[in-house]
Order: C-alpha cells, then structure tokens, then sequence
C-alpha cells in the first residue's frame, strides 16, 4: 500500500477539511458526545471556519485566539481529495508553549487504517522536531479507544494529566493528555 500524499493546507483544501472534520466525528465520537450535537455539525458552516482558519495559519496569524500562536495544517490526499487532516504548532496550554502540540489529526472514516494517519502523525512528528520541538502533547477524548490505540501505536503515552473541555457545541468532555519525546 502506498502511503497518501501529505502537502500543506490551502484555502481550496477547506470544504474538504471540513468533510473529514464532520465526518469523522460522527463515526469516532457516537456514543461518546451527545447524538444531538452530532446531528447538528453542518460541513458549509465548518467550511466556512476552516477557511478562515487556514488564511490565518498561511498568513501567519493567530489560528485558534487572538493571544495564540499560529498552528499549521497538513493534509492528506488520496486520488486527489482530502482525505485527513493535522493541525499543529506550539503548545496551546497555559505554561506549555515551550512543548510541541499536535492540535487535531482527523482521517475520514472511509479511509480508516490505510495508513493516512500515520502519514499524518509522522510528517507532524517530523515538522515539530525541525521547529524544534523535542517533546509534544495531544488531547484525545477519553472512551476514543481507536485513538488511543493509534497514538501508543506511535509512541505517544498518557501522562495522567486530565481536563474538561468544550468543543463543537459539546460540554463537559473528558480528554487526557498524550506526550511524546521527538528528540
């Protein structure tokens, strides 16, 4: 199997983006966000935050806050579409700027182990090393077993650091935090 061309992000790329995104939340977190807030993710509405979201990071501009630092995307390709996506850059996380962060790694759910994410995962591994980063974190929500196993698979171990976040309408989601050594 050849592994997927992995290229950086454009603003072509952010209704395709925005495809994975939604997609790939409703098959990985169904029974672990509520149905409701499932149901409600709409592609034009998350293309449309991705599109800006992208002119920030190519322009260098904060990505997620007005007080943050720009994060990257890659994206993966397959035949020509988008198939997954990575978002990353320095730690978001109060007193972890010094610490990479790999922010979000989404696949579609069509294109699940064949081998998109670990191109993702180690163009990400590699970009932060040459940033130089020599250790980076990731959240992942606690029960997304597939993604969990996925991150061990590929060095990244769970520190027992624990929080409560909000994300896509969802409240009161369980993550725990994943670090890695890149040096």
């Amino acid at each position: 199997m050849v592994d997927p061309e992995v290229r950086w992000a454009d603003l072509d790329d952010a209704r395709e983006v925005a495809i994975v995104h939604v997609d790939s939340w409703k098959a990985a977190y169904s029974g672990l966000i509520d149905q409701r807030v499932l149901d409600a993710l709409d592609v034009d509405q998350r293309a449309r935050s991705w599109s800006r979201w992208i002119a920030s990071s190519i322009s260098g501009q904060p990505t997620d806050d007005p007080l943050s630092e720009p994060h990257r995307m890659l994206v993966a390709e397959s035949d020509g579409q988008v198939v997954g996506w990575a978002t990353f850059g320095p730690g978001r996380d109060q007193g972890r700027s010094q610490v990479g962060e790999l922010a979000g790694l989404y696949v579609h759910p069509d294109h699940w182990s064949a081998r998109i994410g670990h191109a993702l995962i180690t163009r990400v591994e590699r970009e932060l090393r040459s940033g130089g980063w020599t250790e980076a974190y990731l959240w992942v929500l606690r029960g997304n077993d597939r993604a969990i196993r996925f991150y061990e698979r590929h060095g990244w171990a769970a520190d027992g650091v624990d929080k409560i976040v909000e994300a896509g309408g969802a409240a009161n989601l369980p993550e725990t935090r994943h670090v890695r050594r890149l040096g």
